[in-house]
């Protein structure tokens, strides 16, 4: 439980940051680690599964597969080495968001970073920016210390939802005083948990609801890190 009497759920990839967290990420990982794929290799299936109109969380998933057998210890390092450069960038960053985590973290608001991304990418993030929680999949490690392959259960749509929901139950907060913040059709699910959505640029599906509904637009724009970082 906590004093605290309200929440602000935020989106990651293209909400906080300006680019897809896992495969900026993966870009990184093929450079710098044994690993022997290409870049084009070991996005070509995701890729097709996109074009083909399968679900995100079956992307997801795919994603997981191909670290099978990787250590889970290698990939958490890289995380950290490749937010070290990310963070450095001009555009890194969607500067209307930043303002509004600021601006919850100064109001006493408990803060949750809400992704299908994970601990790799989201741990150096969230530590920067002071928040509370960072709630992403969850890749299953074997006893030796390897993904398995699969994941826990992919943090996207519909499970985006209920980890918000489990979040409010667990810290007995008022779902209408909560704010959520996403930039995906994707992310629906997630923001109609709460009293206050926010969406961030110019989704047309989401674009629809909040003129139709009246939630708060956000622009995209991407800009750096702001000084101090994940100041009150």
């Amino acid at each position: 439980m906590t004093d605290r009497t309200r929440a602000a759920f935020f989106d990651v990839d293209e909400t906080v940051i300006s680019v897809k967290s896992m495969f900026d990420f993966l870009r990184h990982w093929l450079e710098h680690s044994d690993d022997q794929r290409t870049y084009e290799a070991a996005t070509a299936e995701l890729h097709a599964l996109a074009a083909a109109g399968r679900p995100r969380s079956e992307v997801n998933r795919a994603f997981y597969r191909g670290f099978a057998g990787t250590s889970y210890d290698d990939l958490l390092e890289e995380g950290r080495k490749w937010y070290a450069a990310y963070r450095l960038r001009p555009d890194a960053f969607v500067r209307a968001t930043m303002d509004a985590i600021r601006a919850h973290r100064r109001d006493g608001d408990m803060t949750v970073l809400v992704s299908g991304s994970f601990e790799a990418c989201l741990a150096p993030l969230a530590e920067e920016l002071g928040v509370d929680l960072a709630l992403g999949t969850v890749p299953i490690v074997g006893a030796d210390g390897r993904l398995t392959g699969d994941i826990e259960r992919p943090m996207i749509g519909e499970v985006k939802a209920l980890a918000v929901q489990e979040t409010i139950a667990a810290y007995g907060l008022d779902a209408a005083d909560c704010f959520c913040y996403g930039d995906h059709a994707s992310d629906l699910d997630m923001l109609q948990q709460v009293g206050h959505p926010c969406v961030i640029g110019a989704d047309p599906v989401l674009a629809e609801h909040a003129g139709r509904l009246g939630w708060t637009r956000l622009p995209a724009t991407p800009g750096p890190l702001p000084e101090p970082p994940g100041a009150a």
